[in-house]
């Protein structure tokens, strides 16, 4: 028999650095979560991913218990690092913070393929090039 789930929680953290603090302990000790537990565990799966971002989805079920799945990071963050630009521009559309290619496009695709909601690689290569626009990224040839 499964348990009951009483929550679902999403959070994006720094790989290796969640500590019982907010944003943590504010999403998670509402639902009493041992939030030294969660920490601990998040910690050791993300040693590998120190640094970057790291969007995860925790289930919450009523006897307080947790699981959680990490996903890949975020295409801004994956666009940020390929354009080495710090930000994207503050006006997209008028103001340019940088070009990106296409082959940066559909790999940055191939890694978030299982995050995405697209069928095929033609799809996952247009999300990203939409999100690469709307930082203001030039997408070239």
């Amino acid at each position: 028999m499964s348990k009951k789930i009483k929550a679902k929680v999403k959070l994006q953290l720094q790989g290796s650095a969640a500590n019982p603090a907010p944003p943590v302990g504010s999403m998670l000790g509402q639902h009493q979560v041992n939030l030294m537990d969660f920490c601990k565990k998040f910690n050791a799966a993300t040693a590998s991913r120190k640094g970057e971002t790291v969007p995860v989805l925790v289930t919450v079920y009523s006897d307080k218990s947790f699981d959680f799945v990490l996903k890949t990071p975020p295409v801004t963050e994956l666009l940020r690092k390929k354009a080495n630009i710090q930000a994207g521009s503050k006006t997209p559309g008028k103001v340019s913070a940088g070009n990106v290619s296409w082959k940066i496009i559909e790999e940055i695709a191939k890694i978030k393929m299982p995050d995405l909601n697209a069928i095929d690689l033609e799809g996952a290569k247009k999300i990203v090039a939409g999100s690469a626009r709307s930082m203001g990224l030039s997408v070239i040839d």
